[in-house]
């Protein structure tokens, strides 16, 4: 997401850097590359008319003209109008009012409610919360279908919905039969439409009045621009939304939509949702959003990864593990698991501060794949093998690679690897660095 704005943005940052000292002139001129920039990632004239107004009053002013850095002033107040315009800060969902309360997702067919629903879930419980979900979409059976399965899949209760039922009636009752489960949360997934119509946001009104939710969350697909604002302003329209969910951000989505919602309807971006797996939704942080925008990494989110992918038992007992130098390839298979769980590892490199402006960085197509070949090679092994990786002789090696499907050569270049990890490992024991990582924290 971004990548083209985040490209074009660093280009002309990069000219105005060019510059010992700025005059009106040139800033003038980089900002009509931002606003062409802005323009083309599919942003709202609008919103980038005053965008563009807002960074000129202060780009033109003593603050930057004056400055010993003046292209980093530019670019800081660039990030500062950026993260206004999208919300300044996170909005979480809210639950108050009476316990179960109740988060109604609204959207057209196909923006992913459904799918939005389960992530939901898997975030409230992460919060400590018991989510109930609903399935409102009795006009196809499929829908209902998705739901329930999902819902099972995730260990989630689910309303016994049919196709011969009154979505106002099951939402009414869900919350009754989510009391009496002793959930906490109710996710409503609606019926959506191919495009907005009156019997849609009538029933979806309807609805409201009975339930009075909690929260109400429109889910919009990000690959659709600027659609996605005229949408959101259609539903909010009709039913006053509380907020918006992105899906889809981790496709070829442009960001206009990411940069124009709140401006235009005055809601905020709640989450995004940037992977089908269910712990693929992320908090919309619009200061975290502005700094990936412009290339500067995003390293709180990529902590807070790191920190839910992270099991605290096995980093504690790693961290034992990596100071007697006993760091075996079943450790190794673990700590691959656990990145894996972090999302994709091209994502996670453009997290890091300064990897937007790394030419081999930024070019570097992590293959994800690569991690699964590790994980399948580790799990040929014999349970002695991966814990005396010495005895892998030849016969050893075609055995391993014939089990994994993979070649010879990859399995020994796992094991070259592994290899260097531990001498890593014993070169920071014998110089006393390994004492002062962190629990959890690897050394490589």
């Amino acid at each position: 997401m971004f990548d083209n704005l985040s490209d074009r943005l660093n280009s002309t940052f990069k000219k105005l850097k060019g510059h010992g000292k700025l005059s009106e002139k040139n800033i003038a001129e980089g900002l009509r590359e931002v606003r062409m920039a802005l323009l083309e990632a599919d942003a709202h004239y609008k919103v980038v008319k005053n965008l563009i107004a807002g960074i000129k009053e202060r780009a033109v002013g003593q603050e930057v003209l004056s400055s010993l850095t003046p292209a980093q002033q530019v670019i800081k107040i660039v990030n500062d109008e950026l993260t206004a315009l999208m919300g300044s800060q996170h909005e979480d969902l809210n639950l108050s009012g009476p316990s179960p309360a109740s988060v109604m997702l609204v959207g057209l067919q196909g923006s992913g409610k459904t799918t939005t629903a389960g992530k939901l879930a898997v975030h409230l419980r992460k919060q400590g919360k018991n989510p109930y979900m609903v399935p409102l979409d009795v006009y196809r059976p499929a829908a209902i279908d998705q739901l329930t399965k999902l819902a099972g899949e995730l260990s989630v209760p689910v309303y016994p919905s049919d196709t011969d039922m009154d979505p106002v009636e099951i939402a009414k009752k869900a919350g009754e039969e989510a009391r009496k489960q002793g959930c906490d949360v109710v996710i409503l997934d609606t019926a959506g439409r191919l495009h907005v119509d009156e019997a849609l946001m009538a029933e979806l009104a309807n609805i409201k009045t009975a339930i009075s939710p909690s929260d109400i969350m429109l889910v919009a697909d990000a690959m659709t621009g600027q659609d996605a604002v005229n949408i959101a302003q259609s539903f909010d329209q009709a039913l006053d939304i509380d907020g918006v969910v992105l899906s889809k951000m981790d496709g070829d989505a442009r960001g206009g939509a990411a940069l124009s919602i709140k401006a235009i309807t005055g809601k905020p971006i709640k989450f995004i949702g940037v992977g089908e797996k269910t712990n693929a939704l992320e908090a919309f942080h619009p200061d975290r959003m502005a700094s990936r925008i412009l290339g500067m990494g995003d390293m709180l989110s990529f902590i807070e990864k790191a920190q839910g992918a992270v099991d605290e038992k096995q980093a504690a007992d790693l961290e034992k593990k990596l100071r007697k130098s006993e760091f075996t390839l079943e450790d190794f298979r673990n700590q691959m698991a656990q990145v894996r769980k972090m999302g994709s590892l091209t994502d996670l490199v453009k997290m890091i501060p300064g990897a937007g402006k790394n030419k081999q960085l930024q070019n570097m197509d992590v293959d994800d794949h690569e991690l699964v070949k590790i994980e399948a090679i580790i799990n040929s092994m014999t349970r002695l093998e991966r814990r005396q990786h010495n005895i892998i002789n030849g016969s050893r090696r075609k055995r391993i690679a014939k089990g994994s499907g993979t070649s010879v050569q990859d399995v020994n270049k796992l094991l070259k690897n592994y290899a260097q990890v531990l001498k890593m490992i014993k070169k920071l024991n014998k110089g006393g660095m390994m004492k002062g990582l962190g629990r959890g924290m690897m050394p490589f």
